[in-house]
């Protein structure tokens, strides 16, 4: 059964026991805890405070009825389900779910869309944003095995390194699970933080240095296709992953919400690169979203683009003004239509 965690799961998830103080120990009680302060940004400070002992973060209990004693209440079908899944799996494999998740998900979600649009194409012109530009079933498999061995080489290493963090952070994977409404929030901050984050990141790239030694190959797509979500350079990958980790640092929590998080990220991150824009798409009812024709406009531009750098949202190119070619484009198609 895994030991006890130094991690809180209740009202102070955010607070985590550190090391005792430098040179000797401290008296009772007393810890380095590192604060997050979400209503002043996220910043990690170390203060001595007074704690009692912390709770497990997995309740090492051999039976439900145990659980259930320590929870006061019976356990949902959910958390049996996760109890008898996780209560003996060491929190570092839970963690390198995300990996599989990832590799599942890149591997399945573009597929259909590819095998229609090598096989049926003429069914899908008109949803295809770029209908002059016919990719070869050469570049379809070349993409994949380029981001297959990113995949092994870079995001693999990734997720034994940053584990550390995760733990640091307050990512927990004991009961209580989270509840939707809890999800939900924190989710929204994840994709919030993010977008804010990578908004920034992704308009350095454009710079002369960063396009050309790193950001020009995530362009080699100017008609991006699904399997291209994830194809850049190794130093693209590492530094544009580093947003996706901010949002959960600031909110932590469950290692279920962190799944969910992650493999919804890379689902959204597949369709703004799939270059077809279809009509009841649910994801036009999302304010502010910015989806696959706006990311579309972004790689048809290329190495001039100076516009349309957000990844999910569209806030932040209105607020700063990157996106006036996109939305004088838009005029432009409408005035012709009109013609």
């Amino acid at each position: 059964m895994r030991p006890p965690s130094a991690f809180f799961s209740g009202p102070s998830a955010s607070l985590r026991l550190g090391a005792p103080v430098p040179g000797g120990a401290p008296p009772h009680g007393h810890y380095f805890v590192p604060i997050i302060n979400i209503s002043r940004g996220f910043s990690a400070l170390l203060h001595p405070c007074s704690l009692p002992p912390p709770p497990p973060e997995m309740m090492p209990y051999e039976t439900i009825a145990a659980a259930e004693a320590a929870l006061g209440r019976n356990l949902t079908a959910a958390e049996t389900i996760w109890f008898h899944y996780s209560a003996k799996m060491p929190d570092s494999l839970l963690y390198f779910h995300n990996y599989i998740f990832l590799f599942i998900v890149f591997t399945l979600v573009p597929l259909p869309l590819a095998v229609l649009e090598l096989r049926l194409p003429s069914a899908l012109v008109p949803y295809k944003l770029q209908p002059m530009v016919q990719l070869p079933p050469a570049s379809f498999f070349r993409c994949y095995k380029d981001v297959l061995r990113s995949f092994l080489l870079v995001v693999g290493p990734l997720q034994l390194f940053s584990y550390p963090i995760i733990k640091f952070v307050g990512i927990r994977t004991g009961l209580p699970l989270p509840s939707a409404a809890e999800m939900a929030a924190q989710l929204a901050v994840y994709f919030l933080v993010e977008d804010y984050g990578n908004y920034w990141i992704h308009r350095l790239l454009h710079g002369p240095w960063g396009y050309e030694k790193i950001h020009r190959v995530h362009h080699e797509f100017t008609a991006p296709i699904g399997f291209a979500a994830p194809y850049a350079h190794w130093a693209e990958v590492l530094i544009l992953g580093i947003p996706s980790f901010v949002g959960p640092a600031i909110a932590p929590c469950h290692m279920i919400t962190f799944w969910l998080w992650i493999i919804l990220r890379q689902v959204e991150a597949i369709e703004t690169h799939s270059g077809y824009e279809f009509p009841l798409n649910p994801t036009k009812y999302i304010p502010f979203y910015g989806g696959a024709e706006y990311h579309d406009y972004h790689h048809y531009v290329g190495s001039r683009s100076q516009s349309n750098f957000a990844s999910v949202f569209t806030y932040c190119d209105y607020i700063y003004g990157t996106d006036k070619g996109y939305r004088y484009y838009k005029a432009h198609l409408a005035k012709l239509k009109e013609q």
